[in-house]
């Protein structure tokens, strides 16, 4: 047997195997995408009633089905300094019937025509809200109106709502998670609204239903109220039902502005849970709010840094290092105010070692832009999740409310995905290093004193 012939063989064997695996990865190999769609905002119509509330109607899809929203300009920023979360209680309460209808009449009523009604209340605003079907959206439009316009206030039902609330603050306040938000808006916002992100014990026993309806009066009018309509519908009925139902509903007092003045807070806060097998981080700092020109830029750049899958944190900390499962970075807005931070929950072991990477990736973005494929897979990224999310009844009414509240303009959707596209790395650059700065961020972190306390000494302010 020739021996040099059989390696000879074998070699060219394994050269064609090579060949044909390499042909076929490149045959297997996707091809490179189109170019990123602009988002198109479906055909609308805004206008007021003549007692000032603002109406918004969006034919849009072709299910059945209609969204109404009736958002209210108050939240929590309006409450008393000493009854915090009482606008939480009044939202809950107000779904407890109304002068005409009994809490199970609304209910009922809202099940027949295939929705139900919602109420949630936010730092800026609350939303009274449902999703029918198509059919029922002048009757939804009027039941809306009567649970914002006549709501009943049931004494009786106050405590449970009480209780309901205790038990959920106890449950909140127990997580690591809400535990450092909790300290890291106090630190930022002091005293001002933005910086209660939960009631307290006190608050909420001493709410009173004259409280409740103290606020609400003070706070619920056609003035600061506007009502969204998307899906299909008819549209000269949906007027007429509008109309019919809200035209009656006082202006009420003008809506509250209160914008902070935040300054970065460079400090290191920590919450001991002893015996915690994970070290809960939370670090960030203010930056432009959505009305600066800096905003799409920035959110390119949150993408690369923490605000993506792929994003250049979640690959250190998640992927290479494994101190994470689920790290992430966002930018947090509300009226004319934002801030960017970075949250990840950590092994305890490798707490000062996650900030230092976290740092390190910031300051290398600082100092070194992003190569165009990187930055061109987020922009495709950003550009088609957009579109996407957007899809939907509910979101683009997330969409216009979000762009009313900020006084955006509706150029701002329809021209979002360009924004986002015309970024260079050079811009990427300059945002990280001009605005996401670790010497001036809050440091949070919830864990094991003991454990921890060590390996954060080099990230404590230096006097």
């Amino acid at each position: 047997m020739n021996t040099t012939k059989t390696i000879a063989a074998v070699f060219a064997a394994a050269l064609a195997v090579f060949a044909i695996t390499a042909q076929a990865q490149e045959k297997q190999a996707p091809p490179a995408g189109g170019p990123p769609k602009p988002f198109t905002l479906p055909a609308h119509e805004t206008y007021a009633l003549p007692n000032g509330m603002k109406v918004t109607l969006v034919p849009y899809g072709n299910l059945p089905k209609v969204t109404l929203s009736l958002v209210v300009r108050t939240g929590n920023l309006n409450e008393p300094a000493d009854l915090t979360g009482l606008a939480d209680l009044a939202g809950n309460l107000m779904k407890e019937g109304t002068t005409t209808r009994s809490s199970k009449q609304v209910a009922e009523e809202a099940a027949s025509m295939g929705g139900a009604i919602g109420i949630t209340v936010g730092v800026d605003e609350s939303d009274i809200a449902t999703d029918v079907l198509s059919e029922f959206a002048p009757k939804a439009a009027a039941l809306l109106a009567d649970v914002a316009l006549h709501p009943a206030f049931p004494e009786s039902e106050l405590p449970r709502l009480k209780n309901d609330a205790l038990r959920q603050l106890s449950i909140s306040k127990s997580l690591p998670q809400s535990m450092a938000l909790e300290r890291f808006r106090k630190i930022l916002y002091g005293d001002h609204p933005y910086g209660t992100v939960f009631p307290t014990e006190a608050s909420i026993n001493k709410a009173t239903l004259a409280d409740i309806k103290q606020f609400y009066a003070g706070n619920f009018g056609a003035a600061r109220a506007h009502l969204y309509v998307a899906g299909r519908f008819e549209v000269a009925a949906v007027k007429k039902a509008i109309a019919d139902s809200f035209s009656g509903w006082p202006p009420g007092p003008a809506a509250k502005v209160d914008v902070p003045k935040v300054t970065p807070k460079h400090v290191l806060d920590l919450t001991d849970r002893p015996g915690a097998a994970q070290s809960t981080l939370l670090v960030g700092l203010p930056v432009p709010n959505a009305t600066s020109p800096d905003a799409v830029p920035l959110a390119v750049t949150n993408a690369i840094l923490g605000g993506s899958f792929g994003s250049r944190i979640t690959s250190n900390i998640r992927e290479q290092k494994g101190y994470t499962y689920s790290p992430s970075s966002q930018i947090s807005r509300r009226y004319r105010d934002a801030y960017w931070a970075e949250t990840a929950d950590v092994t305890t072991q490798y707490t000062g070692a996650s900030l230092k990477e976290i740092f390190a990736e910031v300051d290398r973005l600082a100092k070194e832009a992003p190569s165009d494929s990187e930055l061109k897979g987020i922009q495709s990224y950003l550009s088609g999740i957009f579109v996407i999310q957007n899809s939907s009844r509910g979101a683009l009414i997330g969409q216009l409310r979000f762009i009313d509240l900020q006084g955006l303009g509706e150029d701002y959707l329809k021209t979002y995905v360009q924004r986002v596209n015309a970024v260079t790395p050079a811009d990427v650059q300059k945002m990280t290093a001009q605005y996401i700065k670790p010497e001036q961020m809050t440091i949070v972190v919830v864990g094991d004193k003991a454990k921890v306390a060590e390996q954060l000494e080099p990230y404590s302010p230096k006097m």
